[in-house]
């Protein structure tokens, strides 16, 4: 009993001292969030829980309501990301090379077939989850003030989203992918206005070719991809801002009164 309580007793300072030394201090910088005021400073300060509000609506946060597409998304992005650098590495953006690293990225590189499924399939499961949370949040409504910033941030990351699967597509340099993109970009001459300049920009000359490729492979690895950063971490500050996810919208004023009602009649037999 005695070692017990001493092996305790001796946790106890150990702890308390680990809680007091300046290395710990240095990294977490309050308490125990066992007050609001705690809670608030510790999701403050921390890098990782400050892009979280202090409090959520409860009926926000059920996977009924979100199905969690806004997290699927980001997850799917950073597998993209993940796998996307390593095909990199066995990737040269020429027309008379791109063919040839894609067969023997997945006939003779380890993994290589693999992860490039897996980074195509990522991408078509992006678009899916970024369209669906779209639909989600305008049948919500949370669009609404005040986060109506934030959905037009939202229309931006479905749109860059769109455009990193656009330019992806022609990378494998095969002649589905050729056509494709030819098919795609010849629609841009009849933007209104700048139609030309909008051609010119994305193909780079008379017709699909080197230039394109090289185009959609920098903007496919380093443009959009910086976008898409960029505009989700203006997104997922924003919905901190807005206090969370917007929750469900309040009973109308019809439900209300029937609740009323109901809850009367109860007590009344009561």
């Amino acid at each position: 009993m005695n070692s017990t309580s001493q092996n305790k007793s001796f946790l106890d300072t150990m702890t308390q001292k680990m809680v007091e030394s300046q290395a710990w201090r240095s990294i977490f910088r309050h308490g125990y969030p066992d007050t609001p005021l705690n809670q608030s400073l510790v999701m403050m300060s921390n890098v990782f829980l400050h892009l979280h509000p202090v409090k959520v609506s409860r009926q926000a946060m059920k996977i009924t309501y979100t199905w969690c597409m806004g997290g699927i998304s980001f997850f799917l992005f950073l597998l993209l990301t993940i796998t996307g650098v390593f095909l990199m590495f066995y990737y040269i953006p020429s027309t008379n090379l791109a063919y040839q690293n894609i067969q023997q990225l997945s006939s003779a590189v380890s993994f290589g077939n693999l992860v490039r499924n897996m980074h195509r399939w990522a991408a078509h499961l992006m678009v899916v989850s970024v369209t669906l949370h779209m639909i989600r949040v305008f049948y919500h409504g949370a669009y609404k003030p005040p986060r109506e910033f934030n959905w037009v941030v939202g229309v931006g990351l479905f749109f860059v989203t769109l455009f990193l699967s656009f330019t992806g597509y022609l990378l494998p340099w095969d002649q589905i992918a050729i056509w494709a993109i030819t098919v795609g970009t010849n629609l841009a001459p009849y933007t209104p206005i700048l139609g030309n300049t909008v051609y010119q920009i994305l193909v780079g000359g008379p017709a699909v070719g080197q230039a394109t490729l090289i185009r959609f492979y920098v903007g496919h690895v380093i443009l959009l991809p910086l976008a898409a950063a960029l505009l989700m971490a203006v997104h997922f500050w924003r919905i901190r801002k807005d206090g969370g996810a917007a929750g469900p919208p309040p009973p109308s004023r019809r439900q209300t009164e029937v609740q009323a009602e109901r809850i009367a009649a109860g007590a009344a037999r009561q």
